[in-house]
């Protein structure tokens, strides 16, 4: 599978899909955004069930200062329109692997619901 390129057009649309979407957030001028740049591209080889996407922090930067990305490289995950996972700095191939295994085994039902329960909490005590 390739890694698709996302752009604030785009981005929206492809955080509401079913199928996980891992998010590399990175800028040419990064020694460690290229250094992962190989693990990254590996990874999206290996699991055509999860879509792997980069976003050119130089390129989309009303995106990344509405993503709230201080550093770089720094991962996303989504599913269906919700933030699973983020974090600033570079993984090892194996930590990748976890990650993405991980984001597979996530029920979304539950994650909605306990979205949906938050929200209702929320809104009674405000």
């Amino acid at each position: 599978m390739s890694i698709i390129e996302l752009t604030q057009e785009t981005f929206q649309e492809a955080t509401k899909a079913e199928k996980p979407l891992i998010i590399d957030l990175w800028a040419p001028w990064c020694g460690p955004c290229r250094q992962f740049a190989p693990t990254f591209e590996a990874a999206a080889e290996k699991h055509p069930d999860v879509t792997f996407a980069k976003i050119n922090t130089e390129e989309q930067q009303e995106l990344a200062a509405a993503l709230r990305i201080r550093s770089i490289p720094t991962l996303m995950v989504f599913r269906e329109n919700v933030l699973l996972f983020q974090q600033a700095g570079a993984l090892a191939a194996s930590q990748l692997e976890e990650l993405v295994t991980q984001v597979k085994s996530v029920d979304m039902a539950q994650v909605h619901a306990q979205i949906a329960e938050q929200e209702k909490s929320s809104s009674t005590t405000h």
